[in-house]
């Protein structure tokens, strides 16, 4: 079993218009109401491939009932704790071209709450072969949230896969996380330069970078690889990190080679651009896409 971790999760809007015109006043073609946040796209990804996976996070108020029933109804197990403060929504508004995002913060969450999901988290890891560690950490919870997290997992014997950015990234990748997932904005904050190499110096095992219709970058210590699908897709990128995301923690747990994982993330991520809201992917498209990915070893073509 996967389970994914979203620590500020939220009810997630998609609004469709015909073009984004700033300032401007648009009549919205389409509304999709689903359960946001980066963990909760992994987890809907990961259960329209039908792989195991259950969700835990930080769940509270009328908000947070809504994502918990949205979840019940797509029949994603979750186990989520429950907070004081109220979950945040978020507003993607996408185009014929691309989307915008609009981010709320998140609740603030008492030192309690954070104690009591830290036991929670110790229980589930019994049940789990990988974890994922992903997005914005919520007013609250410490720095080192994900660094806790990813410490209480190694002493499980449970692999983790990190997706997030500034100083939890930082914090986090002190940890020794199995897997890394920065974009390239997140990386280039990280380290001068922008190496994906230098992300191992700070702790991380290996490294997966996303850099959107170029594809990705893995660094591992038995070496890099880069994947790049056979054509960019237009459509909604909100999710397609967090399909990748899916498509890591789902190689970790089978041992999938590095030239076969750095494949299968492509063509899972490119087919979630596909896809008209974040958190769904067309699998029919992701096979379909998935023989056509290129595969470089970069230390043969250098």
């Amino acid at each position: 079993m996967i389970v994914t971790v979203t620590l500020n999760p939220a009810l997630d809007l998609t609004y469709t218009v015909d073009a984004l015109v700033p300032h401007g006043t648009h009549r919205v073609a389409a509304v999709a109401e689903r359960p946001g946040g980066k963990g909760l796209n992994v987890a809907g990804v990961l259960h329209a491939l039908g792989e195991p996976v259950l969700a835990t996070g930080l769940l509270g108020g009328a908000t947070g009932d809504r994502v918990a029933t949205l979840l019940a109804e797509q029949g994603v197990p979750a186990a989520f704790e429950p907070i004081a403060g109220e979950t945040r929504r978020t507003v993607a508004v996408t185009d014929r071209q691309d989307a915008t995002g609009f981010w709320e913060p998140g609740p603030r969450i008492g030192t309690g709450e954070w104690a009591a999901f830290a036991a929670r988290f110790r229980g589930l890891l019994a049940g789990a072969d990988v974890v994922t560690l992903s997005g914005s950490l919520p007013p609250g919870v410490p720095e080192d949230g994900y660094a806790v997290l990813i410490r209480l997992a190694a002493r499980a014997g449970v692999p983790t896969v990190l997706d997030t950015g500034g100083e939890a990234l930082r914090r986090g990748l002190a940890a020794g996380p199995d897997l890394a997932k920065p974009n390239a904005h997140e990386l280039a904050a990280l380290v001068p330069g922008g190496r994906p190499a230098d992300v191992l110096a700070h702790g991380a095992r290996a490294v997966v970078v996303s850099r959107g219709p170029e594809g990705l970058h893995a660094q591992s210590p038995e070496g890099a690889w880069q994947g790049i699908p056979a054509a960019p897709l237009t459509g909604n990128p909100t999710g397609a990190g967090d399909a990748c995301v899916a498509a890591l923690a789902r190689g970790l747990r089978d041992r999938t080679p590095w030239p076969e994982l750095v494949a299968d993330a492509v063509a899972l991520s490119a087919a979630a651009v596909a896809a008209p809201v974040a958190g769904t992917v067309d699998p029919g498209l992701y096979r379909r896409m998935l023989p056509g990915v290129t595969v470089t070893d970069l230390r043969t073509a250098a």
